[in-house]
């Protein structure tokens, strides 16, 4: 399969190898060194460095073998439903659930849940090994998600986030007390060139990210607050709220390397999710209490 890599005025004068990971994140570095190295990376025909250096407009192609996805078992894992027809369902995701297979994470996931539920009623879209899904939220989210049974509706759902018409509020724990009521973070993300499994506020060649937030209450040392995503970045809440100096509790990516309290990963909820039903096109709006560790964590903050 060809791939294409064309160079733009904010991305020219990196090392050809650094673009390529952040332009291609599904490929490992490993791949695209081994790629390089083989003179599998072509500037007009001719194979380039990784040390290369590319300029504005220059072109670079690459082929990539086909891949050979594994068949995904559908599970029978009970699911928390909060709504279901014959165009979307709609479930409230528990903490630990990884949303589709991936490496180290090949059951147990979403994906095998939907597939024992709906049987062979998901979108083909995004294709195998991720059937029905549309968008996703961290293993250790929790939450609202939505997944589509056709692709009628995956292509209805998929250019309202692409637009920004989809309603997305979060809950979460942040360290230390905000002083303002509300706020807006607008910074770009993008994959931290230092490590590929983190993203981090990146100015040149970060993709446009907006968070809106509000303080539902402060605590001593933490904050209790609702976010509302403009857009739907990875990890996005996470790297804003960190970039701010206020990660989320919980966060040993993003924030300290040891947490006051026995959690699993980040303090973070999507409590809600409204979107234009792709069939009707009335506006539906669904909600998902915050699981049991999280209310008894507020209950426990002074």
């Amino acid at each position: 399969m060809r791939q294409e890599l064309i160079v733009t005025e904010e991305t020219a004068g990196e090392r050809i190898d650094k673009l390529l990971s952040e332009q291609f994140e599904g490929l490992s570095r490993t791949f695209l060194q081994t790629l390089l190295k083989s003179g599998g990376v072509y500037l007009r025909d001719k194979p380039v460095k990784a040390s290369y250096r590319p300029s504005c407009g220059e072109i670079f192609t690459f082929e990539l073998p086909e891949a050979k996805e594994p068949e995904i078992v559908a599970e029978e894992i009970l699911l928390d439903i909060l709504y279901e027809d014959a165009d979307v369902i709609l479930v409230n995701k528990p903490k630990g659930m990884v949303v589709h297979p991936s490496a180290g994470h090949t059951s147990g996931t979403l994906v095998n849940a939907l597939l024992y539920h709906c049987r062979d009623n998901l979108s083909g879209i995004n294709g195998i090994l991720r059937p029905g899904i549309v968008h996703r939220i961290d293993m250790d989210t929790t939450g609202v998600l939505i997944a589509c049974k056709n692709d009628l509706a995956h292509n209805s759902i998929a250019a309202q986030l692409k637009e920004h018409s989809i309603t997305r509020r979060y809950t979460a724990i942040i360290h230390g007390v905000l002083k303002d009521e509300t706020g807006t973070i607008d910074a770009p993300i993008g994959r931290s060139p230092k490590d590929r499994k983190k993203m981090c506020v990146r100015e040149k060649g970060g993709k446009p990210s907006v968070t809106h937030y509000r303080v539902l209450k402060r605590f001593q040392s933490y904050t209790y607050i609702e976010c509302r995503l403009e857009t739907g970045r990875t990890h996005q809440i996470r790297v804003h709220m960190a970039h701010i100096g206020h990660p989320l509790l919980g966060d040993v990516t993003y924030g300290p390397a040891k947490c006051p309290y026995a959690l699993q990963g980040q303090t973070l909820h999507a409590g809600l999710l409204g979107f234009l039903h792709p069939r009707t096109q009335a506006y539906m709006e669904f909600t998902a209490p915050e699981p049991e560790y999280f209310q008894r964590l507020l209950a426990t903050l002074v």
